[in-house]
């Protein structure tokens, strides 16, 4: 659920509210996806996921609120890298805090997966590794700074509104200049998945206690959360930056009624998160 609130963040807030309620079962068609579950799987994640978001709501949505509320403060002045980083750093500690909570139930579901379950899982990864392929390794530098610009002008305008020809210009400069390296991305993308294959197949085939099993089982999400690649983390940490003060510098260019637009959004999504917080 904390992921619902980066992956919406920007969207109507009509979106918010609904895919909010609709969380668990569009999760369950995503996982589901993946694994093709058995009709006892899919009685067990559903109930799981319905846990997971009476969790969230109750204790999770009042910290999103606090977090709108205090970027309604921040879009009405100047900000600086640091300061956007703060933000970012906040909504990474919501989604670890998801990552716990889950935790439990991810091991309890991998010990009911099959083999074939776990093939199915590695044709899905194939699937959209081929894509995700064609639109940044196999594509030309033109196409992949095009793709770039657009999301990044649609997130843009999403927040200010329309935005004018320099900050235009600005967006294009900044993923010019980007350290964005679409291989070591892709080879990060295949080291979690072959990580997640072979420890579910070692869960679902061993017989060891559930002390080692729970062990097993953190691991592998605190590896899919900080990679053990340490040049991996060295890049995520320089895009991180380069994202934070791409952001502020573009925020310091808005005029003032790019800025109350903006205001305006982060408190329809406070609006929305304190109805969804209400509902029981």
């Amino acid at each position: 659920m904390c992921l619902l609130f980066v992956g919406l963040v920007l969207q109507g807030c009509n979106a918010v509210k609904i895919a909010y309620n609709q969380a668990p079962t569009l999760a369950y068609f995503y996982l589901d996806g993946y694994v093709d579950f058995n009709d006892v799987q899919s009685t067990q994640i559903k109930n799981e996921l319905a846990q997971m978001q009476v969790w969230h709501r109750q204790t999770q949505l009042p910290a999103y609120i606090d977090l709108l509320q205090n970027l309604q403060q921040k879009m009405k002045q100047d900000i600086t890298a640091s300061q956007a980083c703060e933000v970012f750093t906040d909504v990474r500690q919501k989604a670890l805090a998801l990552t716990d909570y889950t935790e439990p139930a991810a091991l309890s579901l991998a010990l009911t997966l099959t083999q074939e379950q776990l093939a199915e899982m590695q044709r899905k990864f194939a699937k959209g590794n081929s894509s995700w392929r064609k639109d940044y390794l196999e594509a030309s530098t033109r196409d992949v700074f095009e793709k770039r610009q657009k999301s990044a002008i649609k997130r843009s305008e999403m927040l200010y509104g329309s935005i004018n020809d320099r900050q235009r210009s600005l967006i294009s400069q900044q993923i010019e200049k980007s350290q964005f390296k679409p291989a070591q991305s892709y080879a990060e993308r295949e080291r979690r998945q072959k990580d997640i294959l072979q420890t579910l197949a070692k869960l679902v085939a061993s017989r060891q206690d559930a002390a080692t099993l729970q062990k097993d089982m953190h691991s592998l999400m605190q590896r899919a959360v900080s990679s053990p690649d340490t040049a991996y983390r060295s890049y995520v940490e320089t895009i991180t930056q380069e994202g934070c003060a791409s952001f502020a510098e573009l925020h310091n260019t808005t005029t003032a009624e790019q800025r109350k637009k903006a205001v305006d959004v982060l408190a329809g999504y406070e609006q929305d998160f304190k109805i969804l917080a209400a509902q029981k």
